[in-house]
């Protein structure tokens, strides 16, 4: 069974109605990057911030899977599927995709603010000032935050060295390291880049390009690419 290795971003979870800083240059939800999601930002105002991420968990889980979810969980049935997304929502799984690594965190849990290892699920509730892991510590959402490490990177540069088909949908390959695996699959990998928007990246040629949004850019994927094989 051929391996895909997918690499997921905003655009994809965009049909769905959840918004990122991207959408509306460096603002979210009229938010300020360096105002929620940063450490300094918790440091200063960690209410706050605990605030921004409980309405965004709010949103996440009244948001439903689009047709580029369902899609390309629908691979799944074919391929051996990993999906790598930049997005912190959870709807590739609500939509059936089993293998999700999640780069920048997952909304949907909190972590320790003094031990990352300490990790909860949430089931949507919100984080609220008072609220301590185990060892005593506030908790804060499971999130990177702008200047802090990846910890999931490494992981995910060796799965997609391990790729037959790798595809890019919905990012700008612009926020670094997520953008550098677009230079990691295998030589014998067939690529692919589904955006309306081409990004700019190095080996562009190498690629297949769809330009049209996700949900339309994944159907032609499978259609005309992957389930005719």
């Amino acid at each position: 069974m051929k391996k895909i290795v997918i690499l997921t971003g905003a655009g994809v979870s965009a049909e769905s109605g959840l918004k990122t800083f991207r959408d509306y240059n460096g603002l979210w939800e009229n938010y300020k990057i360096e105002d929620v999601a940063t450490p300094e930002a918790f440091i200063k105002n960690p209410a706050l911030v605990l605030s921004f991420y409980n309405e965004r968990r709010r949103q996440m889980k009244s948001a439903e899977p689009n047709e580029a979810h369902y899609n390309l969980a629908r691979l799944e049935d074919r391929y051996n599927v990993s999906i790598i997304t930049q997005n912190i929502d959870d709807l590739h799984e609500k939509a059936g995709s089993t293998n999700v690594l999640h780069l920048h965190g997952e909304l949907n849990k909190a972590e320790s603010s003094k031990n990352p290892r300490l990790i909860y699920n949430l089931n949507h509730n919100d984080i609220a000032i008072g609220d301590y892991c185990e060892e005593g510590h506030q908790l804060r959402p499971h999130v990177v935050w702008f200047g802090e490490a990846v910890p999931n990177m490494e992981k995910a540069l060796r799965i997609t060295a391990e790729a037959d088909i790798f595809v890019i949908i919905g990012t700008s390959l612009e926020v670094y390291p997520a953008a550098s695996l677009a230079h990691y699959p295998p030589p014998h990998c067939i690529k692919f880049l589904i955006d309306p928007n081409t990004p700019m990246i190095r080996d562009e040629n190498d690629f297949t390009i769809i330009k049209e949004k996700a949900s339309k850019g994944t159907s032609l994927l499978a259609n005309q690419y992957l389930l005719n094989e």
